[in-house]
């Protein structure tokens, strides 16, 4: 019932571009945030699928590390939360009042592992943030599908469930550095060199990584956006890119892709792989803002898929291309 309700939010929104069409107006809450994550921890995945996993993850019967302390086990897919029991930096005020939003109070952001499958060469690693207009995640087409595919490729790949409204992208872009962070720390578990992890999403998801990669990237602490927040082990480890892919989506906000070649230049932004088709309403944008990327001196790479809509996931063939992007830049670290 779950997949079926958030398909028909999906084909909802996509008439006006899903993962870019709401205005955020998630800070204007003032009422006190709950105050009950559950420490971080690891938990194997099973044979069952990860909708089940995931569902189950909030069992208060979990407990364990910090993330930083956490030992990961290449081989198996896992769960693991990205922040310590009642350290979340966060600027916005939790309220059921807000509405428009899908993840309950007491929703704690997570990282779930794709590993490379035996004998396949790792290459390095992946990690996918899934659109929804920050509303929901579009995880059934464009996260678990693409994680599934590009381990297979080679990459040790990692959907990351960050916040929705009300919180800010401010909030979700701080959960993907902090899933950055937590993959370089255990680059040698892994298998990879701690350069090559690159960063990618969907819609809503591509405009999350652009903001990490703009703000919040190399040490920047979380307290700069939670002067509450303590800073941990963690936080000492660059939360920076090799590279990033924009799969119909742009640096910028929510329907705005910037082209302020200045702020993008002052970003000094990694290598960028820039996917969309000709029949996406924000075709133009897509186009422009890759123009103001590749002026601002970043390596801009596009794939223009022909008679493509907004929102085509895992489909149009484009994984290969990326593949071969990131190896390009793998290569060149």
């Amino acid at each position: 019932m779950k997949r079926i309700l958030l398909f028909c939010a999906a084909a909802a929104l996509s008439m006006s571009f899903a993962a870019c069409g709401i205005q955020n107006t998630s800070s204007e809450s003032d009422i006190p945030a709950s105050d009950q994550t559950p420490a971080p921890v690891i938990t194997t995945v099973p044979e069952e699928s990860i909708d089940d996993v995931t569902d189950s993850i909030s069992d208060d019967k979990l407990t364990g590390n910090t993330v930083a302390a956490a030992i990961p086990t290449p081989g198996e897919k896992q769960v693991l939360y990205l922040w310590e029991e009642g350290n979340v930096p966060a600027k916005t005020k939790y309220t059921v009042n807000n509405g428009r939003h899908s993840d309950d109070p007491d929703f704690h952001p997570y990282l779930t592992y794709f590993p490379v499958p035996e004998n396949v060469e790792i290459k390095g690693a992946v990690l996918i943030c899934a659109g929804g207009a920050f509303q929901y995640r579009s995880d059934w087409n464009e996260g678990s599908p693409v994680a599934e595919e590009l381990s297979k490729l080679g990459y040790q790949s990692f959907v990351v469930d960050y916040r929705l409204l009300p919180y800010t992208q401010e909030e979700g872009a701080l959960d993907l550095a902090r899933a950055v962070r937590f993959v370089r720390y255990h680059a040698q578990e892994y298998g990879i060199d701690e350069q090559d992890i690159a960063v990618m999403g969907f819609s809503a998801g591509g405009i999350l990584a652009g903001e990490m990669l703009r703000n919040f990237d190399g040490t920047v602490s979380p307290t700069i956006l939670d002067s509450d927040y303590v800073p941990d082990e963690l936080d000492d480890v660059s939360a920076d890119a090799a590279a990033d892919g924009m799969i119909y989506s742009f640096y910028g906000r929510l329907s705005v892709g910037t082209t302020d070649v200045k702020s993008l230049r002052e970003a000094d932004l990694p290598p960028t792989f820039y996917c969309y088709g000709t029949r996406d309403p924000f075709y133009e944008q897509f186009l422009a803002n890759a123009d103001a990327v590749e002026e601002a001196g970043a390596q801009v790479e596009r794939l223009q898929l022909d008679g493509m809509p907004h929102g085509f996931g895992d489909q149009g063939g484009w994984m290969d291309e990326f593949d071969q992007f990131l190896e390009q830049v793998f290569d060149e670290n």
